[in-house]
């Protein structure tokens, strides 16, 4: 569910009218409904509750300051994969014993400095990351806590680039030699090996890859345990999937009763990581037809965002729903919805039934609350939107529309040119 809804004909973001802030902000942007923010995070708290577990909000799919401190004041950690997401965190006051680093190629800078602040744990990738980690903490007289990411090599039947749980993918540490560096653990004297971490990918809407992955986790816990080894944390990562199109995922309740005997039984603190599943319908792209144009083959409908502001249908083949924010009797025909970037991959729909829109129109790419303006970039020089946020009645912007003086800044002409 999310809060973006159709009232008197025309799209709202709680109780604003989303033409209203396009009006105000102008197009391209990102917008955020914080009661969905709070409803998605809300939900998964009450389902897990018989294990209580540590929430931790996987920061690489929204890293907007104002979402960041929505889901801190309910509670909630932080999922981190780099120094400047460390670095955000503790600009809302986030709670360090509440952050989780994970990341296959973390640097000296990011260990030392997630070290220096304290973090709740390191999920560790790799043999040479764990002596990384001893060594950093021996120079700075630490002794952090480590969680093995466990690779369980299951299948998590989802896009190929977004799965990270079998041992084709770069992630994790397969079982045996994981149980291979707990055993001879005692060599790395400046690290607390406290859990295991298991992530199998993202955009994942049935239990059986979570069931499949965890049960392999578990049964490598017991056999810690008869190695006479006892840890204190396990994190289950995220992958929650949401509505794009037609799936039916499964709800944050139906997921919690698939899995909350099997981790009621391991004794252990639970962590989770979800992201997408508390930010994907949380947040919408809005954008404005520019042209419409038929080349006797095909119709094309241009509009003033591109695949540098939303990316993943390009690069996933990821499929958004795409509404105007006034509902319309046009006609409906068969069209690309497309940007203004000079790629083949700029497109937000193909083949799409959509009606014809006059040049000014808005539509609004749904679902874009993930994923979307973490991932953008300045591609043919041009500014990313700005980020607003609704609560209620009210909005604003929480990050600027970039200008060119942003966007060359730090730039120089060598002398000798």
């Amino acid at each position: 569910m999310h809060d973006f809804k159709f009232k008197n004909g025309e799209l709202y973001c709680e109780s604003v009218r989303v033409s209203t802030i396009a009006k105000k902000v102008g197009t391209p942007f990102y917008l955020y409904s914080h009661h969905t923010l709070v409803d998605h995070f809300t939900k998964i708290k009450k389902a897990f509750a018989p294990v209580d577990p540590l929430i931790c909000f996987a920061m690489k799919s929204n890293d907007n300051l104002a979402v960041l401190k929505t889901l801190a004041d309910q509670g909630a950690g932080f999922d981190i994969v780099s120094v400047g997401e460390l670095k955000k965190a503790r600009m809302i006051n986030a709670d360090p014993q509440k952050i989780v680093f994970a990341s296959v190629g973390k640097t000296e800078e990011e260990i030392a400095g997630a070290m220096k602040a304290n973090i709740l744990f390191f999920n560790a990738e790799s043999l040479p990351e764990l002596d990384e980690i001893n060594r950093i903490a021996k120079k700075l007289k630490k002794r952090p806590k480590v969680a093995l990411r466990i690779n369980p090599d299951v299948e998590a039947a989802t896009h190929a680039r977004t799965t990270t749980g079998t041992l084709k993918n770069k992630f994790g540490i397969d079982l045996r030699a994981a149980r291979e560096i707990m055993k001879t653990r005692k060599k790395y004297s400046y690290i607390r090996f406290s859990g295991l971490h298991v992530h199998i990918g993202s955009q994942i809407i049935a239990s059986t890859p979570f069931i499949n992955a965890l049960k392999r986790v578990i049964e490598f816990v017991d056999v810690l345990r008869k190695d006479g080894i006892d840890l204190e944390y396990l994190d289950i990562g995220g992958g929650l999937g949401i509505i794009y199109k037609d799936e039916k995922p499964q709800t944050a309740q139906d997921f919690a009763n698939a899995i909350l005997p099997n981790l009621k039984r391991t004794g252990l603190k639970i962590v989770m990581e979800p992201g997408r599943f508390i930010a994907g319908n949380a947040g919408i792209f809005v954008t404005k037809a520019l042209y419409l144009k038929d080349n006797g083959v095909k119709k094309f409908l241009i509009v003033d965002g591109g695949m540098n502001d939303l990316v993943r249908p390009s690069m996933y083949d990821a499929y958004h729903e795409i509404v105007p924010l006034k509902k319309t009797s046009a006609k409906k025909t068969k069209m690309d919805i497309v940007g203004p970037i000079c790629e083949s991959g700029d497109f937000f729909a193909k083949d799409r039934m959509f009606p014809i829109l006059k040049k000014g129109d808005l539509l609004a790419i749904m679902s874009a609350g993930a994923y979307g303006y973490v991932m953008s970039s300045n591609y043919n020089v041009r500014g990313r939107g700005p980020e607003v946020i609704v609560k209620g009645n009210k909005y604003a912007v929480t990050k600027p529309r970039e200008t060119f003086k942003d966007l060359v800044r730090g730039e120089s002409i060598p002398d000798f040119l």
